[in-house]
């Protein structure tokens, strides 16, 4: 029997393996898979006792605090694949934990394939990262096409597997979800997505619940709903409790399509949930704060692309609302959004746009799960 083990230390990684590990036993019934991930790994049995929190660190200063942490992680998971001796090791993600991670795996000489699935943005910024990982690991699993080059000189094989995002979720049921909550079928709904990771919650979320309640002045009649990520939620619900608007709060992940899918406009933390988001139709405005240290060194050395969300980098052009850094302010956030709920044409132009990038994204239609699990099993 082949046995893959899969590691994700945050959140969205965690999103990944659940339904990497889904195909992988829809492909062959009889493959052992472990692992160690958060709460939706563990429902399908893939758990272990390394302690992973604290590792979704963003930024310099965060990393050089949590080095330690991190370095002390990579051993304990280290040790319990070493015991656990798979075929494959898959790293998910979480760029600078899983090339520690497969570096450690390789000098202590553990005989497990080591596959990475989703390698960092070189296209983006930083591509000597490449000759890094083709260093340590077998094979990459990226999500597109034009990441394939930046390998090809380091001889690393890789396999385009699509966007995870677009295939996770069903498509959602807007009416259900608003008549279970009280919602009117014609009120407008606003989104709110506040991030998944510790830091997002001090520098990203409060930025986020104002341009909410400034959208809502705007829009007395919007209601709101916040998808609350399991890594974060209880810090979540403390800031809903602490807003002067009413917010209904998912924290269920079987009903997040369905929020997805009621919200006229979505105001999101910059990450995978704006792919998500994009492909339930929601409208979505989006944007992002780093600390000041790391901003000034992607900004002048480091950062190549013009956008941060992959929908607008997949045609090239602003369909989606971006504020970042500089411009991540309430204001500025809150007027794309009004002008998304109040103007039929904005809201429908952004739609047409966001389903046209999925539409370039989707490729062949197969989901990104299921071609990683097809080449996890051949490579294992």
């Amino acid at each position: 029997m082949t046995h893959i083990f899969l590691v994700a230390a945050e959140d969205s990684g965690d999103a990944i393996g659940a339904d990497v590990i889904d195909a992988l036993r829809a492909a062959d019934p009889s493959v052992v898979v472990s692992g160690i991930g958060g709460e939706r790994m563990r429902a399908r049995g893939a758990s272990s006792d390394v302690d992973m929190s604290g590792l979704a660190v963003l930024g310099l200063v965060e990393g050089l605090i949590a080095f330690g942490r991190v370095k002390q992680a990579v051993e304990d998971a280290a040790d319990v694949i070493a015991k656990a001796d798979p075929d494959s090791v898959v790293l998910i993600d979480s760029w600078g934990f899983m090339w520690r991670l497969a570096r450690t795996l390789d000098l202590r000489g553990v005989r497990a394939k080591r596959i990475k699935l989703i390698g960092p943005q070189v296209w983006a910024t930083r591509p000597g990262r490449a000759r890094v990982l083709a260093q340590w690991v077998d094979h990459l699993l990226c999500i597109h096409p034009f990441e394939q080059p930046f390998y090809v000189k380091w001889r690393l094989p890789t396999t385009v597997i699509g966007n995870p995002a677009l295939h996770r979720l069903p498509k959602g049921d807007s009416i259900g979800f608003r008549q279970r909550h009280g919602i009117p079928v014609d009120a407008p709904v606003l989104g709110l997505l506040p991030g998944s990771r510790p830091a997002e919650m001090r520098r990203v979320a409060p930025t986020l619940f104002d341009a909410v309640g400034i959208s809502l002045a705007a829009a007395p009649g919007a209601r709101v709903i916040c998808m609350a990520a399991p890594s974060v939620a209880t810090e979540v619900e403390r800031q809903v409790g602490e807003q002067p608007y009413p917010v209904i709060v998912v924290r269920d992940e079987a009903e997040k399509a369905d929020a997805y899918a009621a919200m006229t406009v979505a105001i999101a933390c910059s990450g995978t949930v704006t792919t998500e988001l994009a492909v339930q139709g929601a409208a979505v405005v989006t944007g992002y704060r780093l600390g000041w240290i790391t901003w000034g060194l992607l900004r002048a050395f480091l950062f190549k692309s013009r956008y941060s969300a992959l929908v607008n980098v997949a045609v090239n052009r602003d369909v989606i609302p971006e504020f970042i850094q500089t411009r991540f302010r309430a204001d500025l956030i809150a007027k794309s959004a009004i002008d998304r709920l109040s103007r039929p044409d904005v809201l429908r132009a952004q739609q047409e746009g966001q389903r046209e990038a999925i539409r370039i994204m989707s490729g062949d239609g197969k989901s990104a799960a299921v071609v990683s699990a097809e080449a996890i099993l051949k490579l294992s």
